[in-house]
This record gives C-alpha cells, structure tokens and sequence, in this order.
C-alpha cells in the first residue's frame, strides 16, 4: 500500500508551509518588542544627588527636590521630578516619601496648626509622626515609604523607595 500526495494535499501543505514562514517572519520582531523590556538590565540601585548639605539638616524635617534624570519606561525616557522629606535621627540621615498612603496625596511637616509636629494630608486629616508612622485613627493605612539614603561627600544622595524601617 503506497501513500499518494495528491496535488491539491501538495499545494495546501505548500502554502500553509510558506504561510507560516512568512507569518514567523512578521511575530518575531512583535514578541521581541514586547519581551525586549523586560530581558533589559535595569540601573535599579542607582542614587540621585540632591543639592541638601548633611551639615544643614536638623531633626526638622525639610523637603528636599530631585530630578531622576533620563528614567526609562519600556521605551520613553524622561526626567521626572520627585521630592522626600529629609532630616536628622542622630548620625543617620532619613528621607521619607511625601505620598500618603489614603489616596496618594502629598503630605507636609506641619501643616496642621493642631499638630505642628507631624505631617498632615490635606487631602482627608490625614495625620503620620515624624518617622512616618500613621497616626491611629486618621484616614492613612499604613506608614510612609522610606527612601534609600547615601551620604557623599557631604550631600544627601536619595535612592530607591523601601517600607519604611523606623516603625
């Protein structure tokens, strides 16, 4: 018993064969820009130099501006602006991040007249103490985040945001 092609199974097997290189052909480059992102290496880690001398920090908190400069999102790259709450705690220096953990507003260091020691949230009374911790019974769920902090060459270096390890 022979198995015969006939010529119509001949063409069909052709052309699904040569539609099939031709549609490998056009998916590569599509799941190679979709995966390229991801098999990147990132530069995580990296601190940011703000212009805060260490010499000029008390155990008041004072807001502190930095541009991470050239920030890669897949494809676009921008510099963006960002701000963390800097101060003294003996010899270490601590950097909180200003976002309230409600709903995202910017907290500020003694903004409520009530509570001249802690940050406020405008946004709902939300209240934390100064080393970030929420205060009970104020609209925030949990304690700020806390920023990596390097001293270099006497100015404040701000890193990657953390959970915040002093409550």
């Amino acid at each position: 018993m022979s198995n015969k092609v006939s010529r119509r199974q001949f063409m069909s097997y052709t052309l699904m064969g040569v539609g099939g290189f031709m549609a490998s052909g056009m998916l590569m480059p599509m799941v190679r820009f979709a995966i390229d992102p991801v098999l990147k290496k990132s530069d995580g880690g990296d601190f940011i130099h703000t212009a805060q001398k260490v010499d000029e920090l008390t155990e008041v908190p004072v807001r502190v501006d930095f541009t991470i400069e050239n920030r890669k999102d897949a494809w676009y790259e921008s510099d963006v602006s960002d701000t963390a709450w800097v101060y003294k705690k003996g010899d270490d220096v601590i950097a909180l991040s200003p976002v309230c953990k409600h709903l995202g507003c910017t907290v500020n260091w003694g903004a409520d007249k009530a509570h001249p020691e802690q940050f406020f949230c405008p946004c709902h009374g939300g209240r934390y103490t100064k080393d970030g911790n929420n205060v009970k019974g104020t609209p925030p769920i949990g304690p700020l985040d806390q920023f990596e902090v390097k001293v270099q060459d006497g100015f404040v270096y701000i890193g990657k945001v953390t959970a915040n390890t002093l409550v």
